[in-house]
């Protein structure tokens, strides 16, 4: 390979990276945008919080359902055209939710933006692994998770601001738009892979590699059997949770209803999750590496801190003074969200390198599955309370308790996979 081929790779290589970064900056806020203007929907479609959770987890159920076939269709029909077609997919969602008259059509956008933007994480990660070595991929990954908290930072306070200028429905819109740009702009400059350019391909540089294969079902069956596995699905189903319900919808309510805080006011707490999530992705990897040089010890003490962060809701629920409630939605960032990190790493090194994918996929319908279930019981929790706001997201608060405590206890149970020579290097 020459000079001029390996510099024009380079250059290419880092302008797929950017394109597909930025599209994960539209998952994330697709993913937590409802929490800043729920009040605003809630009034304009004229549903209560039962419905509101709904309508809010109505993205996970196709996110989480299509991870598995997110590989497949990356690996048969390729993810360049996988990503360009589902992103069409949640333009047209996000666009029929803004201009949703009914719950129900906008339950159906909100669902096909959950359809839609499921098809990245999976084919981006298949697109890197063609593009870039080994050494650079794990690396890759943990800018492509900061990545998805300058989303969560954008559906906070930015989102407030567009909302003020040209109301909810309108922001949907233009954030559809904005998707099918993205999309578009995957079609025209993403390859699959360095040879088509015509130029050669990372793995016939590095040389080839024989890797055991294992057909699908097998691997499926493989996974679901290991008596191992199911206490760290169980601990991202609850975790997640916890963070999805809270940082993906009624933690803005709450802040709004509650502390009679205004919009950008809220936005500006909100944003703290982000802050949480991009600087608690590294801070988490070096806790796990460096100082406890294992995982369990980082998912029992996170699950802990989730557990008093929860508490401290509870108690103190209508008293928390502002500069505290900063510290709380921080909190929730680095230890309900960034720590997934760390829960996928277990995963992944719960099983053979061969069975790594199928794990990996399992495990990642959970924290999806976890937004679902707990979204809409939240608001069914709120909607059931009676007597004043702050009484009703007391008890919505205790539900969050309880689902951080099971977390917990899952996380006593999740099995050691870091060895020795992994936590040294």
């Amino acid at each position: 390979m020459t000079d001029t081929t390996e510099r024009a790779i380079q250059r290419y290589r880092w302008a797929i990276f950017w394109v597909l970064s930025f599209g994960y900056i539209l998952v994330y806020f697709h993913r937590l945008c409802p929490a800043v203007v729920a009040i605003d929907m809630m009034r304009d479609l004229n549903t209560g919080p039962t419905l509101t959770g709904f309508l809010a987890s109505a993205y996970f159920y196709p996110y989480a359902i299509m991870q598995l076939p997110a590989g497949l269709l990356a690996d048969s029909w390729g993810p360049r055209n996988t990503i360009t077609v589902f992103f069409a997919v949640a333009c047209i969602g996000s666009i029929v939710l803004g201009l949703a008259h009914s719950t129900t059509v906008a339950v159906f956008g909100r669902a096909l933006v959950g359809l839609g933007v499921a098809m990245l994480f999976v084919p981006t990660l298949k697109i890197f692994s063609q593009w870039f070595d080994a050494k650079s991929f794990s690396g890759l990954t943990g800018i492509l998770m900061a990545m998805g908290g300058v989303g969560s930072l954008t559906s906070a306070t930015p989102l407030v601001w567009l909302s003020s200028a040209v109301g909810w429905r309108m922001s949907f819109v233009g954030v559809g738009l904005a998707t099918l740009v993205l999309g578009m702009l995957v079609w025209i400059i993403v390859r699959d892979k360095p040879s088509d350019k015509g130029w050669p391909d990372i793995v016939a540089v590095s040389g080839p590699k024989k890797v055991e294969t294992v057909p699908l079902l097998t691997g499926l069956r493989m996974v679901l059997s290991t008596r191992s596995f199911w206490p760290l699905c169980i601990w991202f189903f609850f975790i997640c949770g916890v963070f999805f319900a809270v940082g993906g919808l009624w933690g803005g309510p709450y802040l709004r209803k509650v502390y009679r805080l205004d919009p950008s006011q809220a936005g500006h707490i909100l944003s703290m999750i982000a802050v949480g999530m991009i600087f608690g992705s590294p801070f988490q990897s070096w806790l796990s590496t460096k100082v406890f040089r294992a995982r369990k010890p980082v998912l029992m003490l996170s699950s802990l801190i989730v557990v008093a962060i929860t508490l401290l809701f509870v108690v103190f629920t209508e008293t928390l003074p502002v500069w505290m409630l900063y510290l709380q939605f921080l909190g929730l960032g680095i230890f309900s969200s960034a720590i997934v990190v760390i829960g996928f790493t277990a995963a992944k090194e719960s099983f053979p390198v061969h069975m790594a994918g199928t794990a990996t996929g399992v495990v990642n319908l959970f924290p999806f599955a976890g937004g679902a279930v707990l979204q809409p019981v939240a608001g069914y929790v709120i909607e059931m309370s009676t007597g004043s706001d702050a009484a009703a997201y007391n008890r919505m608060f205790m539900l969050m308790l309880a689902s951080a405590v099971i977390a917990f206890l899952a996380s006593t149970r999740i099995r050691e996979t870091a060895s020795m020579e992994t936590s040294s290097s």
